[in-house]
């Protein structure tokens, strides 16, 4: 099949994944208000800046509202789609949610001010995403799912043909592929690419990290064999762990058949806002400069950038620095026994704990924790590859293993959540934010009330005593 030239469309990601990648999702609605009008006369065909691990760190570490930044955001953005991330019947949390939680978050999510929902599963088990998608389609909002990409026997490129088919059916109006471990290479990309646009008839979107080193290339590859959109972060917050730099794209492919037509002064100007910000952030050690450079290791060990952080700290508040080359040794093994999932939030987290235990315990599986077990008995959804039977029963014995949709074990939810915060909720969202991350959104609620009333709801309890009035 031909490929038809045509400029290329750039989500930009630097109020969402950039920061969350490089300061860990530290970036303020303060820091990012200012430069919103300049970011909406660029033309970008979206701006992720919501979902994620926005909505956690918003609430645990910045002490905002996150449902108060979107509608700044909305506010502030006139002409330009707002996208978020999603995951799947997981939410933006770590466990799957009832149905009921999940279309009331979409709706809540669309009309405060969201056009574009980016929905993936960590297990690319379709089914978590069924509900996600009928409720974004129910509100009018534009569905995106996203292939987790991952390397493995088992994903070859019919796989991601046949479940981007899938995709297809299900209504999606367009697809990413969201290479979260930076795996995809540029020539691999290119036969990607071309096999999905001769079997689908959707927009292709492509979303990669910059830690193996190869995004911009693989970007280039993508963008010659017709992908229509790619995920790039202004330069200040660009390259590392984050997504290639937005006006290197733009300068690329200046000229060409797959001109952007984005202005690169105005590019520039944003730019200059934003470099002040990364000083300060590596001037406290917010921004590690680790996180800028190439990690061969991901290619290696196929492990994303963030998970190879996350070990180096379990290892370290464990005494077991020395561990982390048996570690590394020790996730694809992990990843086998548990049916290959990709390695994306939550079983990235998952399998790479599980590492730690098996080489710290001493004994391969002696240690379970209770994330291992679900996986294992299916509650997380299906995954690629059958899991490995000696593993399963050391783990989890007789246990009843599920093989249906694992949300139609999970009863309405938000009854009781609407219950538990009565004395809390100012607002209708109250009720999300508290289904989704409980002591966390009351620590926020009790802040909230310190800050409108002027009396500390905590006083005189000095273990809960967290925020000044």
């Amino acid at each position: 099949m031909a490929v038809t030239k045509k400029p290329i469309k750039i989500t930009e990601t630097i109020l969402r994944d950039a920061h969350q990648s490089l300061i860990a999702t530290r970036m303020t609605t303060e820091e990012m208000l200012p430069i919103i009008d300049k970011l909406d006369q660029v033309g970008y065909q979206s701006v992720e800046c919501w979902g994620g691990a926005t909505f956690d760190s918003c609430l645990r570490f910045l002490h905002e509202d996150p449902w108060i930044r979107l509608r700044k955001l909305r506010e502030g953005f006139k002409k330009t789609k707002l996208q978020m991330l999603f995951r799947g019947q997981n939410i933006l949390g770590y466990k799957p949610y009832s149905d009921d939680v999940v279309e009331y978050f979409v709706q809540k999510s669309i009309s405060n001010g969201i056009d574009i929902i980016r929905i993936f599963d960590c297990l690319n088990d379709m089914r978590n995403l069924e509900t996600c998608v009928k409720a974004t389609k129910k509100e009018n909002g534009h569905a995106q799912i996203a292939l987790s990409y991952t390397l493995g026997d088992a994903y070859t490129l019919d796989y991601w043909v046949n479940i981007a088919k899938e995709i297809r059916d299900m209504g999606a109006d367009s697809i990413c592929i969201k290479d979260m471990a930076g795996l995809l290479l540029p020539y691999t990309a290119t036969d990607l690419i071309a096999a999905l646009k001769e079997a689908v008839d959707l927009p292709i979107q492509l979303h990669t990290h910059y830690t193996s080193g190869v995004g911009s290339m693989t970007y280039l590859k993508a963008v010659e064999a017709g992908v229509d959109v790619i995920d790039c972060a202004m330069s200040p917050f660009a390259l590392g762990t984050s997504q290639p730099a937005t006006e290197v794209m733009v300068k690329t492919f200046q000229g060409t058949p797959y001109d952007s037509g984005l202005d690169m002064r105005l590019l520039e100007k944003i730019a200059d806002y934003f470099r002040p910000i990364r000083e300060k952030d590596i001037e406290s050690g917010l921004l590690n400069p680790k996180n800028l450079g190439v990690n061969i290791k991901t290619l290696v060990y196929q492990v994303p950038g963030g998970m190879l952080s996350n070990l180096t700290s379990q290892l370290d508040k464990l005494g077991a620095a020395d561990k982390y080359y048996e570690v590394l040794e020790e996730v694809p093994k992990v990843r086998k026994d548990l049916g290959e999932p990709p390695l994306v939030t939550p079983s990235s987290q998952i399998v790479g704990t599980q590492a730690v235990m098996n080489i710290v315990g001493g004994e391969r599986y002696k240690i379970v924790p209770q994330e291992t077990k679900d996986i294992l008995e299916g509650k997380y959804g299906k995954t690629v590859k059958p899991f490995n039977a000696e593993v399963q029963k050391k783990c989890i014995g007789d246990a009843e293993v599920i093989t249906h949709r694992p949300a139609d074990d999970i009863p309405p939810m938000l009854p009781k959540f609407e219950q538990d915060i009565v004395q809390w909720k100012k607002m209708d969202e109250d009720v999300l934010t508290y289904a989704l991350f409980p002591q966390v959104a009351v620590d926020y609620f009790k802040y909230r009330q310190a800050q409108e009333t002027g009396v500390d709801p905590t006083a005189g309890d000095e273990k809960n005593k967290a925020y000044p009035v």
